[in-house]
């Protein structure tokens, strides 16, 4: 047993090193709405002093266009050369305004759509008609376009599409959704996912399936990462989903997104493969080895490297009674051994 206690303390403290140094004080350990709750802790600063008119410069350094310093990117858009502004993907800095060709600034999560809607004040707004990872740049007339259509699935570039809807594009579906899991985490019930999105949602949770699908499939952009660091200095906080996809995965279930701190990862001491799906899961985990490697039987164990079950293997493993959490499960042969991370929703 010890040294199954030495490797889940390995596991976590490589998680320790691997993430940014503002989740030190999160319990990373947790799954599920007790992981929402932790996180919503973290974020939920109180920042009066920040208002919608700060936006106007903030967005010169958290939407910089990477490939051209004097431009912003500007969300939905995505050609610049059809002579076509409102297509616009980026644009000079100083164009800002209300006018034709110009950007102002999209709340991406609508004021309206919000329950209660969001204050508007003007550029004195504070609070969360003026938080800074829901505001993003945009062309004027785009995001006239959108006005406050809720996202719904679709394909391609940025449009409306039935039942009076919006598609942000394929290359700005993953920075919608993380904005909007971000929106649901700090604000709660106020910015539910229902709310701005069309869909059913994922299982007993408020999220949206159609959120937690775009996440996976659009990973985090350069865009998406220089933004964190500047809010969090100027700001007080960071969006968790853009630090680490996966946390969507882990509290709300789903595909499973990007891993950027190796959360669900284990050192594997084998050339074998072995894969475990779906992951994560509320019924059966199935695993699938490679023909050199004949799995014998499964050992499921706690965070704690506690063994909670163990049978023959069979090609599936049914963790239906066990909690929510996360848990390691090795998969044994009569040579080898190799252990995998589980979530049970």
């Amino acid at each position: 047993m010890n040294k199954y206690l030495l490797l889940t303390f390995l596991f976590i403290a490589q998680i320790t090193f691997a993430q940014q140094p503002y989740y030190d004080d999160v319990n990373l350990s947790l799954t599920g709405q007790d992981l929402y709750i932790e996180l919503q802790n973290k974020i939920d600063i109180n920042n009066n002093t920040f208002t919608y008119g700060d936006i106007r410069d903030v967005v010169k350094i958290t939407d910089e266009d990477p490939e051209n310093t004097s431009n912003v990117l500007l969300i939905y858009g995505y050609n610049d050369n059809d002579g076509n502004c409102t297509t616009d993907r980026s644009r000079d800095k100083n164009d800002f305004g209300g006018g034709n060709c110009e950007y102002n600034r999209e709340h991406t999560f609508p004021r309206s759509l919000a329950n209660p809607a969001m204050p508007n004040n003007g550029n004195s707004t504070t609070g969360i008609g003026a938080d800074p990872h829901n505001l993003r740049p945009s062309d004027v007339q785009a995001n006239g376009n959108r006005g406050n259509k809720k996202f719904a699935t679709g394909n391609g570039n940025a449009g409306p599409v039935s039942g009076d809807a919006w598609y942000p594009g394929d290359e700005w579906k993953g920075d919608v959704a993380r904005i909007m899991m971000y929106m649901y985490t700090r604000y709660g019930d106020r910015c539910l996912p229902s709310l701005v999105g069309n869909g059913s949602t994922q299982g007993t949770t408020g999220m949206l399936q159609l959120f937690l699908q775009w996440n996976a499939d659009d990973p985090v952009s350069e865009l998406e990462d220089q933004r964190n660091p500047y809010l969090e200095d100027e700001y007080g906080n960071r969006n968790p989903f853009i630090d680490n996809p996966i946390l969507a995965t882990i509290i709300w279930g789903g595909p499973q997104a990007e891993d950027r701190w190796g959360l669900l990862a284990t050192e594997d001491f084998s050339t074998f493969t072995v894969n475990v799906y779906p992951n994560p899961t509320s019924e059966k985990i199935w695993v699938q080895s490679t023909t050199s490697f004949q799995a014998e039987y499964y050992v499921l164990y706690d965070m704690m490297g506690r063994k909670v079950s163990m049978q023959k293997a069979n090609g599936f493993m049914d963790i239906s009674g066990f909690s929510n959490g996360l848990y390691l499960l090795e998969v044994v042969s009569s040579e080898k051994r190799i252990v995998k991370k589980i979530i049970v929703e």
